[in-house]
C-alpha cells in the first residue's frame, strides 16, 4: 500500500469522472500490465477496486474511470462527491485477475459503457506491440460515452467501432461472434447483463470457455432468503465454525480475528480468495470462470456459500 495525491479530476460524461493519480513521493509507480486494477482505500472507510485505463508503460500516474452510481454501496458517489484535486488516498500495488493472453492470432475486445476502462488499457497495449486486435464500444450514446477522445485521435482509432443504442446503433452481437477462429481471444467488460449477453452469444456461437475473459465491476444480486447455515474448518488447528444462515464466512471468521485478507466483499476482487480441501461450495463470486468454479480448489467466503454440510478450508 502507498500514498498517492489526485493530480487530475476530469468529467467525461454527466456521471463518469475520470481521475488521475500520482505518488505523492514523486517516484514511480509500480509497473502494471493490461488489464490490471487497483485496491483504493475511500474516506468513508470502504475499498474499492477501479481499472487502470492509462497506458501500461506510463509509470509516472494512474489513471481510474468511475461510474457515478447511485444503486452502488458507496464508493463511487464517495468518489465524485468528497475527493478532489490536492486530496490523497491510499492504493494496493496493481494486480491483474484480467490479463491478455498474448499467445492469441487476435484480439476482439467488447466495452459495455463504463467498462470501457480495462479495455482501452489493453487496445493500448495491443497498438503498441503491434498485435491483431479490434475493440467495440457499447454505449446509450455519444454523450454517455467515456474516453471518446482519447480513442478517437489515438493510434488505433481506425481499429474501434463505436455503437450507440439510441441512435440505432446497437451492436449485432450474433454477426460479430458467428464462426470462431480458434486463434482468436474475446474479452468483455461492462454491465453485468451485457457481459452475460456477449458471453452466452459467444457460447451458443461455438466459442470456447478457454477464450472468454471477462471483468466483472459487481457480483449479481440475488436473495438471500434461502440461505441456510453451513460449518467451515480451519485445516491448520482443526477448529470448526458455524455460518449462521444471515451472515457470510468472511464476517464470522473476522469476528473471530482469523487473518484472512479482503477488499470488496462482494466477490469480484479475488482477495479473500481461500484454498478449499474438501466439501462442495455454493460458487457466488464473479472473479473465478466457470471452469475455476468446477475444479472446486477456491473458495470466496466473502459471497460464497456451501452445498455441503461442511467446507475445510486451507488457513
Amino acid at each position: 500500500m502507498f500514498e498517492v495525491e489526485v493530480t487530475a479530476k476530469v468529467k467525461e460524461t454527466d456521471d463518469i469522472h475520470l481521475f488521475r493519480l500520482a505518488r505523492t513521493d514523486n517516484a514511480p509507480l509500480p509497473a502494471f500490465s493490461a488489464g490490471a486494477h487497483i485496491d483504493v482505500h475511500l474516506p468513508n472507510g470502504l475499498v474499492r477496486q477501479y481499472s487502470l485505463c492509462n497506458p501500461p508503460h506510463d509509470h509516472h500516474c494512474y489513471e481510474i474511470g468511475v461510474l457515478n452510481d447511485p444503486d452502488s454501496r458507496g464508493g463511487s458517489v464517495t468518489l465524485h462527491k468528497s475527493v478532489n484535486v490536492g486530496d490523497r488516498l491510499t492504493i494496493s500495488e496493481p494486480r491483474n485477475l484480467f490479463p491478455l493472453e498474448h499467445s492469441a492470432a487476435h484480439h476482439l475486445l467488447i466495452a459495455g459503457g463504463i467498462g470501457i476502462t480495462p479495455l482501452l488499457c489493453m487496445a493500448e497495449r495491443l497498438a503498441h506491440t503491434n498485435a491483431s486486435f479490434s475493440l467495440h464500444y457499447c454505449a446509450r450514446s455519444p454523450a454517455h460515452a467515456a474516453l471518446v477522445e482519447r480513442i478517437q485521435t489515438s493510434e488505433f482509432a481506425d481499429r474501434v467501432t463505436f455503437h450507440f443504442s439510441q441512435t440505432k446503433g446497437r451492436l449485432d452481437m450474433q454477426a460479430l461472434l458467428a464462426d470462431p477462429d480458434t486463434g482468436t481471444h474475446l474479452y468483455t467488460c461492462g454491465p453485468n447483463n451485457f457481459m452475460d449477453a456477449v458471453l452466452q452469444t459467444a457460447a451458443a456461437q461455438g466459442w470456447q470457455e478457454s477464450q472468454l475473459h471477462r471483468e466483472y465491476f459487481a457480483a449479481a444480486s440475488g436473495s438471500t432468503e434461502a440461505d441456510s447455515a453451513f460449518e467451515i474448518q480451519i485445516a491448520s488447528s482443526g477448529e470448526v465454525i458455524q455460518i449462521p444462515a444471515d451472515k457470510s464466512a468472511l464476517e464470522v471468521m473476522l469476528d473471530l480475528d482469523i487473518d484472512i485478507p479482503f477488499a470488496c466483499e462482494e466477490g469480484v476482487c479475488g482477495s479473500c480468495s481461500t484454498r478449499l480441501l474438501s466439501g462442495e461450495p455454493d460458487h457466488r463470486d464473479v472473479y473465478m470462470s466457470p471452469e475455476e468454479h468446477a475444479k472446486n480448489e477456491e473458495f470466496a467466503p466473502c459471497c460464497s456459500r456451501a452445498k455441503s454440510a461442511r467446507l475445510v478450508l486451507d488457513i
